[in-house]
């Protein structure tokens, strides 16, 4: 009688600060015989803290977490574990958020409304050693690389630098330059700097201006 070799799970951490997000996502690949949640986070630090610790094959990581910019901390993860290989789970529009995980380096974006079987195709894409982002994402980063979509394309948001599309972030949120600065760490005077550069990259005069645009998005974004 033939004995089925013993199938080799691979260990994935989830970072999100969702409770029944993480149980959920967890449910789904704990039904996966390849598959295995070792570890789990809310924070940036605790991802950290686990990273140093364990040796992960997938993060599966939210870019909205309470203590640092999601974006920040694939940076940081990439910095300190080289190899793992990060697909983002937002709720957030990709066509804002995905090519900006990308840059930071990530493998993957894929949205929380997504289906189970989605997930699990994203999953494994991403373990095989491809990228995944939806269809209509793949076409238009294809339109970018070809030239066929120019600077005027898409919205001007896209235009700020991570730090500066932070920085607006917050501004949208009702934040004042004092908050921003202690929040990243910054001084007053740098995130004063970061102001007017977002204000001419996105063509406006006054501080108001910026802060009603700022306000419209965040608004536009489910964010306030």
């Amino acid at each position: 009688m033939s004995v089925k070799p013993k199938i080799s799970a691979k260990r994935i951490l989830i970072v999100d600060d969702h409770p029944m997000m993480r149980t959920g996502l967890a449910q789904l690949i704990g039904n996966e015989p390849d598959l295995k949640v070792i570890a789990e986070a809310s924070t940036a630090g605790q991802a950290i803290n686990l990273a140093a610790k364990h040796r992960f094959e997938l993060a599966l990581l939210d870019i909205s977490l309470p203590d640092k910019n999601g974006l920040e901390l694939i940076k940081d993860l990439r910095s300190l574990c080289p190899e793992l290989p990060i697909l983002v789970v937002s709720m957030h529009d990709e066509m804002i958020y995905a090519e900006r995980a990308l840059r930071a380096g990530a493998r993957g974006y894929i949205m929380k409304q997504e289906g189970g079987q989605k997930f699990l195709a994203a999953i494994r894409q991403v373990l095989g050693g491809q990228i995944y982002v939806s269809d209509a994402m793949s076409a238009r980063i294809l339109e970018v690389f070809s030239g066929k979509q120019g600077g005027q394309g898409g919205s001007p948001v896209r235009k700020l630098s991570d730090r500066e599309f932070e920085v607006f972030q917050f501004i949208g949120q009702g934040v004042s330059n004092r908050a921003i600065a202690e929040q990243l760490h910054l001084s007053i005077k740098t995130v004063e700097v970061h102001r007017a550069h977002i204000k001419e990259k996105l063509g406006l005069k006054t501080a108001t201006e910026l802060v009603r645009y700022a306000l419209r998005w965040a608004d536009s974004q489910g964010q306030v």
